[in-house]
């Protein structure tokens, strides 16, 4: 009996290994072999904030979007090639971009040190940089020794959550991944800076079901003005919504608007509909110290979940 509770916490102990890198990663990695890299991978974002308001949503989805589909290990950066279409051709991938952020800071560092920092930290590091940098954004020390993947596929985007999933298929997704609850909630707090196209949302504004053509959880007047500017025909191709009321801010009026009937997607608005994720929203919702205290937390979480090599990129867009 006792052998077999050996084994099977030893089993445990191997899968959790292999599911989350935390041992591997250390704040300190490149203290020594490339001492400047966050302030180089900072410079980058900077740069790019200063010419488009948008960098920072895009950055924080494209790290998310990169540790759902085989672990943090920058396979999200890779380009398609020949006959393999990669991720970023992903249907859930389309929208994503900033990568020449990615790109920049990549080529700064490799001026200043060839061949050490991994593409996966330079999208970590760029994640939490595209937090801090915002209005009341929070920081956090970001765990580094990611390494670089050399597989990418766009089928595999299927992973991502949707913006369609209801809660049990959130917690199942996350759970997957070794994310909690609590986590879900509170990363799903980073559509604070999100925008959002028509197609992620028409599902609730127009033939709703066969009794209602409207999602009737949504606040009528927010309904009325997301119908404004997605009609049910002819919507432009760029055309949506702003997350929350707040874009340039990271705060905790997305869990406002969300009790408010407020909130785009199905996903988002699943979050109210089990009690127990109800109350992280509430406490959220009334406190952002909350909020971005565990927020923080599980972002170091979600980014130390395990990639598949152990090589260095000289370019993110490519394998050797």
């Amino acid at each position: 009996m006792h052998t077999s509770l050996l084994m099977k916490s030893t089993l445990f102990i191997i899968l959790l290994a292999v599911a989350f890198n935390v041992e591997a990663l250390d704040p300190h990695y490149y203290d020594h072999t490339c001492p400047h890299a966050e302030l180089i991978v900072t410079n980058a974002v900077k740069k790019a904030m200063s010419n488009d308001k948008t960098v920072p949503a895009a950055l924080l989805r494209m790290h998310f979007h990169d540790c759902f589909v085989r672990g943090c290990d920058g396979s999200v950066l890779l380009d398609s090639k020949g006959k393999n279409k990669a991720e970023k051709d992903g249907p859930p991938n389309i929208s994503l971009h900033a990568f020449y952020v990615i790109d920049n800071a990549k080529k700064a560092l490799e001026e200043q040190c060839p061949g050490v920092v991994s593409c996966a930290d330079i999208l970590a590091l760029a994640a939490r940089d595209a937090v801090v940098l915002v209005i009341r954004g929070p920081t956090w020390e970001v765990p580094k020794g990611r390494k670089d993947g050399r597989v990418s596929k766009a089928i595999e985007t299927r992973q991502l959550p949707a913006p369609t999933f209801n809660i049990s298929q959130l917690q199942q997704s996350f759970g997957q991944r070794g994310l909690s609850v609590q986590d879900l909630v509170a990363l799903s707090g980073g559509h604070t800076l999100g925008f959002a196209h028509c197609s992620s949302f028409q599902n609730r504004i127009h033939n709703f079901n066969t009794k209602k053509d409207i999602d009737p959880t949504l606040s009528p007047s927010f309904a009325a003005s997301l119908r404004n500017v997605c009609p049910a025909r002819n919507t432009a191709k760029n055309a949506g919504s702003t997350m929350d009321s707040t874009t340039t801010s990271f705060d905790n009026v997305y869990f406002k608007m969300l009790l408010q009937g407020k909130s785009l997607f199905s996903s988002d608005q699943a979050l109210l509909t089990a009690s127990y994720t109800k109350k992280v929203v509430s406490k959220y919702a009334t406190s952002k110290e909350e909020f971005d205290k565990a927020f923080v937390k599980s972002m170091i979480k979600m980014g130390s979940i395990s990639g598949n090599d152990n090589e260095v990129r000289l370019h993110c867009s490519r394998v050797r």
